[in-house]
């Protein structure tokens, strides 16, 4: 068992010397907070007394909540209450950036609106990740990673015609809308850092919209070619061949051979170099004309033989492909175990946790794991006596629920 420590000073760090104040539920902005964090941002999680945050209790219970919320200090405190508030504000004052993603109208109902946030801090920058944004129709509707994947049009275009939409396992339409958080983050900060005196700015993120950030092509496809795009399986609609097929052992293996010179080289590797001239599949058109044959003959090449022989194949002509990894697979990976790409988190307990490394790599930065999220209130003695608290402070604020 690892020695629990915390991690070392990261004064070289990019985002060394910027303060963010968490205060966000489950995982969409919480995640950007998290991504800053990893780049050397200093992130103090507020969550309720109560800990009613439910990525607390997704399961597997806990494992979610110490792997997203890593590095952070935690702080808990009920910004409801009167006494709540004034200490929130004296907190927000010596912050760069708040994360929050309550329903809309829910931070001027607790008294906390731009204006009161600015107020106690001129230059703050508000990150808002809602669902729908903060104007707008549906601005105040309640919103899950599972609803902005169907509303942008993204989970339309997964699954098969068999099997209608699907959802993946995972809430990929929250950490999608993450990533946006955090550069959203970062832009604020490089242009309030390019001017000092410039009054903070309020971020407001929808979620959906992230996720319809990523289907670029779509609207003018239907504007301009009447296009919908629909579901196609593993198959891709736009080049080809790009699918995903089985081979003799019951493993699954995505190829994807879409330019002429590499589908020369597929060719090649299936003992098949005619193809590459078969007017039929001579160019991506006329291979994306006659796919069902293209995909028939490259479906019985890899299920005439195992795994190991298709990909003999495949590397020894320089054909892109991967096996289908599932998680026991990328962990076993060489190439991930050369890169240290799954890092080990300390944890209060003594172990460690795995999670995946700091992305991406910057020369010169070089950070020690961050450990994992925090225990609810763990921080709560180190913060409040760094602004003045006294421990008899401390311990009124308790007995009252506000911390």
């Amino acid at each position: 068992m690892a020695d629990f420590h915390e991690p070392a000073p990261r004064k070289s760090a990019p985002l060394a010397g910027m303060r963010i104040l968490d205060m966000a539920t489950v995982l969409a902005a919480p995640f950007s907070a998290t991504l800053c964090g990893d780049m050397g941002a200093e992130v103090i999680k507020l969550e309720l007394p109560d800990g009613s945050d439910s990525l607390r209790t997704l399961a597997p219970v806990d494992l979610f909540w110490k792997v997203t919320n890593r590095g952070k200090k935690g702080l808990t405190l009920d910004v409801r209450k009167p006494e709540g508030k004034a200490l929130f504000l004296k907190l927000i004052a010596t912050v760069d950036v708040l994360v929050e993603n309550f329903r809309t109208g829910t931070m001027e109902k607790w008294g906390l609106d731009l204006a009161t946030l600015h107020q106690a801090n001129p230059g703050l920058i508000v990150l808002r990740l809602t669902g729908f944004g903060q104007t707008g129709p549906y601005a105040a509707r309640p919103g899950f990673a599972r609803i902005f994947e169907a509303m942008s049009g993204f989970a339309n275009l997964t699954g098969d015609a068999q099997s209608g939409p699907q959802h993946m396992n995972y809430p990929l339409g929250d950490v999608v809308s993450g990533l946006f958080g955090a550069f959203s983050i970062v832009t604020a900060i490089v242009q309030r850092n390019a001017d000092p005196q410039r009054k903070g700015i309020e971020i407001d993120l929808s979620a959906t919209e992230a996720m319809m950030r990523l289907l670029d092509p779509l609207a003018a496809e239907y504007e301009r070619e009447g296009v919908v795009r629909q579901r196609a399986g593993n198959r891709a609609t736009y080049t080809a061949p790009s699918n995903m097929y089985r081979t003799g052992d019951g493993a699954y293996v995505t190829v994807v051979g879409s330019s002429a010179v590499i589908f020369r080289r597929l060719c090649k590797a299936m003992q098949k170099p005619e193809l590459a001239d078969d007017e039929r599949f001579s160019s991506n058109p006329a291979r994306m004309r006659h796919v069902d044959e293209l995909d028939s003959i490259i479906a019985q090449w890899c299920l005439s033989q195992d795994f190991a022989a298709v990909a003999a194949a495949l590397d020894e002509h320089g054909v892109p492909y991967s096996k289908i990894y599932s998680i026991a697979d990328v962990v076993a990976d060489p190439h991930y175990q050369a890169r240290q790409a799954v890092i080990r988190l300390p944890d209060k307990d003594g172990s460690t946790l795995p999670a995946p490394c700091i992305v991406p790599r910057l020369s010169g930065f070089d950070p020690a794991p961050p450990c994992t999220g925090p225990a609810l209130g763990e921080h709560n003695e180190d913060i409040l006596l760094g602004f003045g608290l006294s421990r008899e402070d401390i311990n009124d604020l308790q007995a009252a629920g506000v911390i």
